[in-house]
């Protein structure tokens, strides 16, 4: 029995764990990565990547290989059975709000090699083919059986899927419920009836086709429901080309992978257990609705990672690391409240329900298609789906005095243009946006970073903005204030 000591142990070697792994090396932080299989995954999986985590990958340094790996999708088409109403480009909607105003569709399998290959760079690796047996919490941190290793390490992130053995050992509960109907998924090999470059997405009667292009000429991921009488998983590939040629209009010449699964909608009863955290679908799951999964699992880390690394580094205190839990449960737990929602709406079988879903959609849709790309909604609408809106309660200036949330403080940065370079240094830094000079800004020991105004932003001349290092604003003040209000944020 070989003894093995770190400073975190990461158990899962999928995207958010390697995510997590590849940020904490970035910070100087001794990780081990554990997985039980034998390498990165060889099945396309999950695939979309939403602007916010190609901002994350930027940071990280990886994101124009990310950008050519992938399949950029540039707009939605709406439709119903074999009938498109038109496109909406995607463009439109997150113009000036992101540097990537689109979706990019890049296969599970792909994304892990990159994020594997980049962790090597950085000088971690994984211990592949071993497996997590138990995990218990000690004196000093946790000890953990892992195949013919004891591992002795300060924390241990579960980044290990839905049958997270490190949420069971700990006996956190995974809260929700799961579906009566499966989803299957389906890569298809030169697909036709669809449009293309689009998220192709078409309610059907008592069907649903959600199709996003992927690498190769016309090769298509589909995805849609298994109904109640195919539910004992008898449903096959055959079965499924039948329905999409009949209800759909869509034809493939071959599948390179299909599956059918249960859909769930669970989240964890708690993200952090002492030394132990959950991230990703060990923490949450739901369906495929938004195609969010992923990314939240990858924004999980990116949150996760500079938090212990302050903890382990002596900047901030044990308690620090509650904040996780603050911050990310509540978004899992609008994530899939949401999704829920609209999965029950799309998949109900009730004889009203599909009436009234087959007429919205041919009322909206065309209407959805004229104006969304015109319209304050149509970027809303972008925003929460590429997660950039996403906010945090991180101070009392979070949350203004008539109810609703700061535009910039427990927020991503709002991007202006070309102020998120100065994000990949990973740090807590400084930024003013106009009316103020970097001489007026508190000596605090971090970098101070002056931009042009930015008066298509929410960002206000005259103010300084204290940024954490993954991004979110953690406060603003004027100079006279700055010092006391970003010392008070550096403490708590």
């Amino acid at each position: 029995m070989t003894e093995l000591s770190c400073e975190v142990l990461v158990v899962g070697a999928g995207p958010t764990g390697l995510m997590l792994a590849n940020w904490l090396t970035r910070l100087g932080v001794h990780v081990l990565v554990v997985d039980g299989k034998d390498g990165p995954t060889r099945e396309s999986r999950a695939l979309v990547v939403q602007a916010r985590s190609l901002e994350i990958y930027d940071q990280l340094g990886i994101g124009e290989e990310v950008l050519d790996a992938a399949r950029r999708a540039e707009a939605l088409a709406p439709g119903t059975g074999a009938r498109v109403f038109g496109r909406i480009p995607l463009g439109a909607l997150g113009d000036g709000v992101t540097p990537y105003p689109f979706i990019e569709v890049l296969e599970q399998s792909r994304n892990e090699e990159i994020l594997y290959d980049n962790l090597c760079k950085l000088g971690g690796d994984v211990i592949w083919e071993t497996p997590v047996t138990a995990v218990t919490q000690i004196d000093d941190g946790i000890q953990a059986k892992v195949g013919n290793h004891t591992v002795h390490a300060r924390f241990c992130v579960g980044c290990d899927g839905t049958n997270s053995a490190v949420r069971r050992a700990r006996r956190i509960a995974f809260e929700g419920s799961t579906n009566a109907h499966r989803f299957y998924v389906l890569d298809a090999a030169a697909a036709a009836g669809l449009v293309a470059d689009s998220v192709n997405v078409r309610p059907g009667g008592r069907d649903f086709l959600l199709a996003f292009p992927m690498s190769g000429r016309d090769n298509w991921r589909l995805i849609g429901i298994v109904r109640d009488e195919d539910a004992d998983g008898s449903l096959d590939e055959e079965d499924v080309r039948a329905r999409l040629r009949e209800r759909f209009a869509v034809t493939y010449t071959g599948a390179r992978w299909f599956a059918t699964y249960r859909v769930h909608h669970r989240v964890a009863a708690a993200f952090r257990d002492g030394p132990f955290f959950l991230a990703g679908d060990a923490g949450h799951v739901h369906s495929p609705v938004g195609a969010q999964g992923m990314n939240t699992g990858l924004q999980d880390a990116h949150n996760l990672a500079f938090k212990l690394a302050d903890v382990l580094r002596g900047r901030r205190r044990d308690n620090w690391l509650d904040r996780y839990e603050a911050e990310r449960r509540p978004v899992a737990r609008t994530l899939v409240a949401t999704t829920d929602r609209i999965f029950q709406a799309i998949t109900s079988d009730r004889r009203t329900t599909r009436a009234l879903r087959t007429a919205l959609v041919r009322l909206l849709a065309p209407v959805a298609v004229r104006t969304l790309p015109r319209a304050a909604g149509g970027s809303r609408l972008f925003q929460y789906v590429s997660q950039v809106r996403i906010h945090y309660p991180i101070g009392p200036e979070a949350n203004l005095p008539n109810g609703h949330r700061d535009p910039v403080v427990g927020r991503r940065l709002p991007w202006s243009g070309g102020n998120f370079a100065v994000l990949r240094t990973a740090d807590w830094q400084i930024h003013g946006y106009g009316g103020v000079e970097g001489t007026e800004a508190p000596d605090l020991g971090l970098p101070v970073h002056i931009f042009p105004a930015a008066p298509s932003t929410p960002l206000q001349p005259g103010l300084f903005y204290l940024v954490r290092p993954d991004g979110f604003v953690a406060a603003r003040a004027r100079p006279a204030e700055a010092e006391v209000k970003f010392r008070h944020a550096l403490a708590v």
